[in-house]
């Protein structure tokens, strides 16, 4: 990885900041009221380190098409709400309303811009040539106003569009609080982790968690992959365990075209790393919504596994609790159901209590242990899904990139910022 700047490296005060945040967040289907705000929280300290800044804010809602996919006015509501200061809101991204509320704007003011995915260029521009994006008005216009454009997200360093990667080469582009601390704790995690180092690699993204089992098994990074969720019923159909047509269909679904590539990416880490993959002994199936747990060799394959089984669970906590590192990411089961938590529940409380070094990767895994009140006990919790599979399976993520050559190309420039920090 090159260099990336930080704030720590420079003095921004009385510039005018750029910062992108993934503010992408469940809200209330009638009043867009916030059910989850912890992303907005996670880019508090970056904030905050911004206070004496003009600071405007870019970051998205949802997708066009969704119920969810709305302005960012309840962003900015709950940001003051969180911060106790005044957050302004402008309708508007990068023409003349937001450019009037900008030219207002005084030294500690923030302002919020409209979700940055109701403009075209934002949805359509996704050339892996970051020069390129300069030629959209997006980055053209927001970049003549600004200083400097700050990167805090982590959650979007996977995505190449205008408002992630355009700016590379318009503006000196910097990692927020959030970003280098992603960074920093995952790249820990691969390469520095203290022995032994365990993946449990769960949930529904099963092509996603293969990529990242092959490169941690092929680098070295892990010493054993625990497989639970929908990873281990297809490791468990492709090591010559029938799980049955209701599974397997399921499963097909899910991955869609990925499907027979994942299977052979299976198919291989089990031939090659045999020792080192732990299947799952017995799974819990859903018999008319009880839960009744099988050992694999007596499975009743015509009802769909909804959890790891009762001793599958246990082996996987002993291991936790041997484990110097352990990167967990995807639930068990189908933790949603009381009866099917069982797996998901035990393994988080594992790893809570587990005195190695513990990295979360983002989703559904991460989102259950700060519901449940054990983000504290956990080292790493990452904002991330699916930029956090990406950096974990050895990929090189645009928004990462993006940092590193405009830490470059603007050198000087960052070198004066440095100068005045002295």
């Amino acid at each position: 990885m090159g260099a990336i700047r930080t704030l720590d490296d420079v003095f921004l005060d009385g510039k005018t900041v750029l910062l992108r945040i993934d503010g992408n967040s469940p809200l209330h289907p009638i009043n867009n009221s916030f059910l989850d705000d912890t992303r907005l929280k996670a880019v508090i300290p970056t904030i905050n380190k911004l206070s004496k800044t003009k600071l405007i804010i870019l970051t998205h809602q949802s997708r066009p098409g969704k119920k969810d996919f709305t302005s960012t006015s309840s962003h900015a509501r709950e940001f003051q709400r969180l911060l106790g200061r005044t957050v302004k809101y402008v309708d508007d991204i990068c023409g003349e309303k937001s450019f009037s509320a900008i030219e207002e704007m005084k030294i500690g003011d923030i302002l919020m811009l409209n979700n940055v995915r109701m403009d075209d260029e934002e949805l359509a521009f996704k050339t892996n040539d970051y020069e390129s994006q300069l030629e959209t008005k997006f980055v053209q216009r927001l970049s003549s106003i600004a200083d400097v454009f700050v990167n805090d997200a982590f959650a979007c360093a996977h995505r190449n569009s205008p408002s992630i990667t355009g700016f590379t080469y318009a503006l000196p582009c910097l990692a927020g609080s959030l970003m280098m601390n992603e960074i920093n704790s995952l790249s820990y995690a691969m390469n520095n982790s203290k022995k032994p180092c365990i993946a449990i690699l769960g949930g529904i993204k099963i092509d996603d968690s293969v990529r990242v089992g092959k490169n941690m098994l092929k680098n070295n990074i892990a010493d054993k992959i625990i497989v639970t969720g929908g990873v281990a019923n297809l490791f468990l159909d492709i090591s010559g365990t029938d799980i049955g047509e209701i599974n397997r269909s399921f499963l097909k679904k899910e991955l869609g075209l990925k499907w027979e590539n994942t299977c052979k990416d299976i198919y291989n880490i089990l031939l090659q790393y045999p020792e080192r993959i732990i299947l799952p002994v017995d799974v819990a199936l859903n018999v008319n919504g009880r839960r009744v747990d099988q050992v694999i060799s007596k499975m009743e394959n015509e009802f769909q596994i909804f959890d790891l089984g009762i001793q599958s669970t246990l082996k996987a906590s002993f291991e936790i609790k041997n484990a110097g590192t352990i990167i967990l990411n995807g639930p068990a089961g189908v933790f949603e159901l009381e009866e099917f938590k069982f797996g998901t529940m035990e393994i988080i409380n594992a790893c809570s209590e587990s005195e190695a070094f513990v990295v979360v990767g983002g989703g559904h895994t991460a989102t259950l242990i700060s519901n449940l009140g054990l983000e504290n006990k956990i080292n790493h919790l990452s904002t991330g899904g699916g930029a956090c599979l990406e950096l974990l399976a050895g990929e090189k993520l645009p928004g990462i990139e993006s940092l590193e050559i405009s830490a470059e190309r603007f050198g000087l420039t960052i070198k004066k910022l440095q100068r005045e920090l002295l």
